[in-house]
């Protein structure tokens, strides 16, 4: 691929455009490079900004969680773009920066719970063709999480598998966000994932 998307970036044009402009810049310094390779289809970067914006406000699952679930299936898919992407909102939230960097390698790491593994367990998981989520694991996670828990932590990791896949099948990588606010580089993964990049 050497460096490129497999759709050429297009700047953010018109109105709503430079409103998306100023408002991405303001918030993480700069405008990625997927968001450019969006704006070919307007209506589609708009809609999945909207749904994206109506699932950050779901509360039925704790914070960590449903972030450490985003990342362990980004982290599983391979999108670079969606694991740096989390791990710069975890530190944006003022959640645990330590735990987020471990998530590349939380097998073998000793920063989570028992819960925050079931949750990662769970949404790599359900990134498995065809999807590997056991009986036993869904009712641990019923009790640990409630109905509405587990819900949302289903329907999070669907949503987290729908936009890793489409980066990754656009060549769309990581805009380096956790290294530009000065965080620690992501752990290493525990064993290698395939990557657009």
């Amino acid at each position: 691929m050497n460096g490129t998307t497999r759709i050429p970036r297009k700047p953010l044009d018109g109105i709503y455009g430079g409103i998306l402009k100023f408002a991405m810049k303001k918030k993480m310094g700069s405008v990625p490079e997927g968001a450019e390779v969006m704006w070919h289809h307007p209506a589609i970067f708009k809609d999945s900004m909207k749904f994206g914006a109506k699932v950050e406000k779901w509360d039925k699952l704790d914070r960590t969680l449903a972030t450490l679930a985003a990342m362990a299936a980004a982290a599983e898919i391979g999108c670079s773009f969606c694991l740096d992407f989390h791990y710069f909102l975890a530190h944006d939230k003022g959640l645990d920066e330590s735990k987020a960097r471990e998530v590349p390698r939380w097998r073998e790491s000793d920063a989570f719970t028992p819960v925050e593994r079931r949750v990662m367990e769970y949404a790599v998981a359900m990134c498995q063709l065809p999807v590997a989520v056991t009986d036993e694991l869904a009712a641990a996670l019923l009790e640990d999480l409630g109905a509405a828990g587990l819900l949302e932590l289903t329907s999070r990791v669907g949503m987290m598998n729908m936009t890793a896949r489409g980066n990754v099948a656009l060549g769309i990588r990581s805009a380096e966000f956790a290294e530009a606010c000065g965080l620690a580089p992501l752990a290493a993964p525990s064993r290698p994932v395939v990557s657009a990049s």
